[in-house]
């Protein structure tokens, strides 16, 4: 039974000439389960799945699935802006082998509360897979808001959200009002302590495809109750986190990766490479972390 829990990577997908970079995924792949990572999310935002075609994104969580099965869970995007669309791609995800899918609000659309409801509970009824929500508004201009996340968890295969509103109380509402075993895991890197302590299970992390030794750690020490280690951890990455959003997610994270040598510094369009002046700034980051 999938449980939305501990820290999971967002992971990149690498690319070289244009195409998926197989060899180089599954070195990440294993790297992260190596590093003591609870759970891989391919195909989200940090993958860049908006520019994927389908025989890429089939292709992309059925390495997953090959690398991760037995030993983690993976928990593939499966979202857009239409409801249709999503129920295709969430029926790729479960034909390729993943554990449960993850679906970002429709962007672009801004629909409404009562059509966020009907959007997820549409795919939730037409698709045989756990569904996590994921709430991002800063990316998708609409927020799913608490009373209409609380409803949806009333939904059996709606096993919980991804939160990255930035909001405590909005959490707080959430977590005080959903049905029981609906699950709020962070989506934020900076957040992941703060929502452990009120009731979050963990993290959804950009910052570990860097260092999953660290980020999977910091989980593993908060809910051993080691919290001296656990925000020592919190504070030691905290200059990474702010580093991977120093331009638009994922292009700093990838950069990051390149300049450890795990793979190709490439992007998909519209999607680019960094600024020179940002990735000094990085550079700077990585070497103080002794990353490069």
């Amino acid at each position: 039974m999938f449980e939305l829990k501990g820290a999971m990577t967002a992971i990149v997908t690498p690319f070289k000439n244009g195409k998926v970079d197989e060899e180089t995924f599954r070195s990440l792949i294993r790297r992260q389960i190596e590093g003591g990572i609870d759970g891989l999310v391919p195909c989200g935002t940090t993958g860049e799945a908006a520019t994927m075609d389908l025989d890429e994104y089939e292709k992309v969580i059925g390495i997953a699935v090959e690398e991760c099965k037995g030993k983690i869970p993976v928990l593939a995007g499966a979202g857009t802006n239409n409801t249709k669309k999503v129920i295709e791609l969430a029926k790729i995800a479960k034909g390729a082998g993943a554990d449960a899918i993850l679906s970002v609000a429709p962007y672009y659309n801004k629909p409404t509360q009562e059509g966020l409801y009907q959007h997820y509970k549409t795919i939730a009824e037409n698709v045989d897979l756990p569904l996590v929500l994921y709430n991002v508004p800063g990316r998708t201009s609409v927020n799913i808001l608490p009373k209409t996340v609380i409803r949806l968890s009333q939904i059996d295969n709606i096993v919980g959200i991804k939160e990255a509103s930035g909001s405590l109380n909005q959490v707080s509402e959430i977590i005080e009002g959903a049905s029981e075993g609906f699950s709020v895991i962070s989506g934020d890197d900076f957040l992941t302590l703060p929502m452990m302590s009120i009731g979050g299970t963990g993290v959804i992390s950009v910052t570990s495809n860097v260092v999953p030794e660290l980020v999977a750690r910091q989980y593993d020490a908060f809910v051993e109750g080691n919290l001296d280690e656990a925000r020592e951890l919190h504070h030691k990455l905290f200059k990474l986190h702010q580093a991977m959003f120093y331009e638009t997610n994922p292009i700093p994270v990838k950069t990051a990766l390149a300049m450890m040598g795990l793979i190709e510094e490439e992007f998909k369009l519209p999607l680019c490479k960094m600024s020179d002046a940002n990735k000094e700034r990085l550079k700077t980051v990585l070497k103080d972390m002794n990353l490069i």
